[in-house]
C-alpha cells in the first residue's frame, strides 16, 4: 500500500474482518457521497436503494429501519410545526447520532425518526428551491447540552432545528450553495462551505461569519473538527484537504494530498488520532495526526464511495461503495503492532 501524502509514507497491513455485499448503496450523484455512519462496530446504517438499513456485524445481516419509497407521514404534530408528508425521497445525505437518524432529500426533504420509536417523527421539505437538494444533515449538542438538527442545502441556506421538538430555531443564508457544515466539538461554531474557493467560520447560534479561510482553489465539499477543538479540516475540489489552527485562521497549518478527485468526506476518530479522508472513487486515505499527518495509508478500493465511517470505539473504519455490480459495505479493523501503542488502519 502506498501514501498521497508528500510529507512521508508509512506501509501498515490492513484486515478486513467483514464484507456484506449489497446492491446499489446511493444514487449516482457525483457530490454526495455521506450515506453511512457507524454508532457502534457492531451497528451501521446505510442506505440500500430506498431503505435505510442497519446493519449488525455480530449477526452477519440487516434489517430496514426506514422505506423512503412509500409516502412517510410525520407522528408528531403540533400548532406551527413546520412537518408535512414527503414520499418517494431520493436520500442525499444521512446522520445518526444518539438515537436520532436524519436524512436530507434530493428535493430539499428533512426526515429525522428516533430509532427507539416506530414511524418518523417529523418529515418535511424545508426549502421551495426547483434545485433544492439537501447537502448534508448533522447532529450536535449547544453549549447548554440541548440537542440540534441542522441541515445545510443548495439553495444557499442553513437551518437549525430542536431535536427534541423539531421546531426551526434559525435560518440563515449565505452568498452560494452550502455544500456542507459541521458544528465544533463545544458547539459554539460552525464550518460553512459550498460552492466559493472560501471556507466560513459562523457562529453556531445565530449564523454570522466570524472568519474566513482563504487557500483552497475551487469549491469545498466536506470538513470535520478534531475532537479537541483547535483544528479543522476542509476537503475540497482541487484534491486537497486542508487542516486550519481556528486560533490563527491567516493561512492553512497543512495541505494533504488526494490522489485523482475531490475530497467529499472526512472524518476523525474520536480520540483524534487518524483523519480518514475519501474520494469520489477507489480512494480512501488514512492520516496519523500523533505523526503530524505525516505517517498515511491509502486504501485502493473499487468504486463509487457512498461514506466512511469510524465506529466510535476508534477499532473499525467503514467504508460503503455505490456500485451496482460491486456495491458493499466494507469494514476494516484497527491493526495494532508490536509492544508500544502506535498504530494504523
Amino acid at each position: 500500500m502506498t501514501s498521497s501524502s508528500t510529507q512521508g509514507l508509512s506501509n501498515p497491513q490492513l484486515s478486513i474482518f467483514s464484507r456484506l455485499e449489497v446492491s446499489s448503496l446511493a444514487e449516482h450523484y457525483f457530490m454526495l457521497r455521506n450515506l453511512l455512519w457507524a454508532t457502534s462496530k457492531h451497528d451501521v446504517y446505510l442506505m440500500q436503494n430506498y431503505s435505510v438499513m442497519h446493519w449488525s456485524s455480530l449477526l452477519q445481516r440487516g434489517k430496514e429501519v426506514l422505506n423512503v419509497a412509500k409516502p412517510i407521514v410525520p407522528t408528531l404534530g403540533r400548532p406551527g410545526l413546520l412537518a408535512q408528508p414527503v414520499s418517494r425521497v431520493q436520500i442525499s445525505t444521512m446522520a445518526v447520532k444518539e438515537n436520532l437518524m436524519v436524512a436530507g432529500g434530493f428535493h430539499g426533504e428533512l426526515i429525522c425518526k428516533n430509532l427507539r420509536h416506530p414511524g418518523v417523527a417529523f418529515c418535511s421539505k424545508i426549502t421551495t428551491d426547483d434545485n433544492a437538494i439537501t447537502n448534508a444533515v448533522d447532529v450536535y449538542r449547544n453549549p447548554s447540552g440541548s440537542l440540534r438538527v441542522v441541515a445545510a442545502n443548495n439553495d444557499s441556506q442553513v437551518q437549525i432545528f430542536n431535536a427534541e421538538n423539531f421546531a426551526s430555531l434559525g435560518c440563515f443564508k449565505y452568498d452560494w450553495s452550502v455544500n456542507n457544515t459541521s458544528v465544533s466539538p463545544d458547539g459554539k461554531l460552525m464550518a460553512i462551505l459550498g460552492d466559493s474557493a472560501e471556507c466560513l467560520l459562523a457562529d453556531a447560534n445565530s449564523g454570522k461569519v466570524t472568519g474566513t479561510l482563504k487557500g483552497h482553489l475551487d469549491y469545498s465539499f466536506s470538513s470535520a473538527w478534531h475532537p479537541d477543538g483547535r483544528i479543522l479540516a476542509t476537503g475540497n475540489q482541487d484534491t486537497t484537504c486542508r487542516l486550519w489552527d481556528i486560533r490563527n485562521l491567516s493561512e492553512s497549518i497543512g495541505v494533504l494530498k488526494g490522489r485523482m478527485g475531490a475530497i467529499r468526506a472526512l472524518r476523525f476518530t474520536s480520540d483524534g488520532q487518524f483523519l480518514a479522508m475519501a474520494e469520489p472513487a477507489d480512494f480512501v486515505h488514512i492520516f496519523d495526526t500523533k505523526s503530524g499527518y505525516v505517517q498515511s495509508q491509502e486504501i485502493d478500493l473499487f468504486g463509487e464511495i457512498a461514506g466512511i465511517s469510524f465506529s466510535p470505539d476508534t477499532e473499525a473504519l467503514f467504508v460503503g461503495i455505490a456500485d451496482r455490480t460491486y456495491g458493499s459495505l466494507l469494514e476494516f479493523i484497527r491493526k495494532r503492532h508490536s509492544n508500544y501503542l502506535s498504530s494504523m488502519f
